[in-house]
């Protein structure tokens, strides 16, 4: 599907969120009865005005708490390749361990779901003179897992990486030349002029980060929601709005994905790989139990 029918095919999901109907008779009520009501919208629109677009958000207030595998996501593809495509992409995941303290600080029974919670999910339109430049789908709060197979990622990764003294530094995106990119990159590591993805030197194939932990670090062990887990799709370069009042994201043409991580892992573990979690009740061989 391309990015324009992205744009427009999206009310027909908002209806699954608000359908059905509702039979009542519409009675008015006294003031006085109306003052000891208390609420709060389900749905929130708002509109903003950037340096070259405007903005008209719709906010559904609702959580929800998945977990659920796809077997290919490919976005954004061509003759030449995909924005984004991820093989066996999970959110949430299933506990092996009764003792391990999972990302929401609990521990679950073996064999028990540990959910990817979101919380306000949103889209977003972006226009330019009358026209539909940009589009995203986000959560205002998300923290969980994410699993699957990476081979090729546009957008942010936000994985911090320690470069052996000590010093966490943001992991850069890299194509097969060890290029940096954020578009349809391949590879991941520190950023160095003795830095080679052909050989390996700090740098590894995304597909090694075969599970990451969406949400923010609070310095103490503990993993918060993070407010700026999205999926866009844009005509030309948009600079979106952080929910919470932040540094704005810069996205290119075609898809971005930003994933904010709460992981920080040294080379050595980016070398080894990160184990995927377990995403599946029967195992079929093919590394998901």
């Amino acid at each position: 599907m391309n990015r324009d029918a992205y744009v427009y095919a999206f009310p027909g999901l908002l209806c699954l969120f608000l359908g059905g109907h509702a039979q009542a008779e519409l009675t008015p009520i006294s003031d006085r009865e109306l003052g000891q009501v208390q609420g709060q919208a389900m749905i929130a629109v708002d509109r903003t005005i950037g340096a070259t677009e405007q903005f008209t958000r719709v906010t559904l207030g609702m959580d929800s708490e998945i977990q659920t595998n796809i077997d290919t996501l490919a976005l954004g593809e061509g003759t030449d390749g995909a924005d984004l495509a991820i093989g066996q992409l999970s959110f949430g995941h299933i506990a092996r361990d009764d003792t391990q303290v999972q990302i929401d600080g609990q521990t679950y029974a073996v064999g028990e779901i540990v959910p990817f919670v979101g919380a306000d999910p949103y889209f977003e339109l972006a226009e330019q003179n009358g026209e539909v430049v940009g589009f995203r789908f986000g959560l205002n709060k998300a923290r969980g897992t994410l699993s699957g197979d990476i081979s090729s990622f546009s957008g942010n990764l936000g994985l911090q990486i320690d470069d052996g003294t000590g010093t966490q530094t943001p992991a850069t995106l890299f194509d097969a030349t060890t290029t940096a990119t954020q578009y349809r990159a391949s590879h991941i590591g520190l950023a160095g002029a003795d830095t080679n993805c052909a050989t390996g030197v700090q740098c590894a194939p995304l597909s090694n980060l075969k599970t990451l932990d969406i949400g923010v670090a609070n310095g103490d062990g503990t993993v918060g929601f993070a407010e700026d887990f999205f999926l866009s799709f844009q005509k030309q370069a948009v600079e979106w709005a952080d929910v919470d009042g932040g540094a704005p994201v810069s996205a290119n043409p075609g898809v971005f994905f930003n994933l904010p991580t709460s992981m920080s892992i040294d080379l050595q573990t980016l070398q080894n790989g990160i184990p995927r979690a377990r995403t599946e009740y029967i195992d079929r061989g093919m590394g998901l139990f």
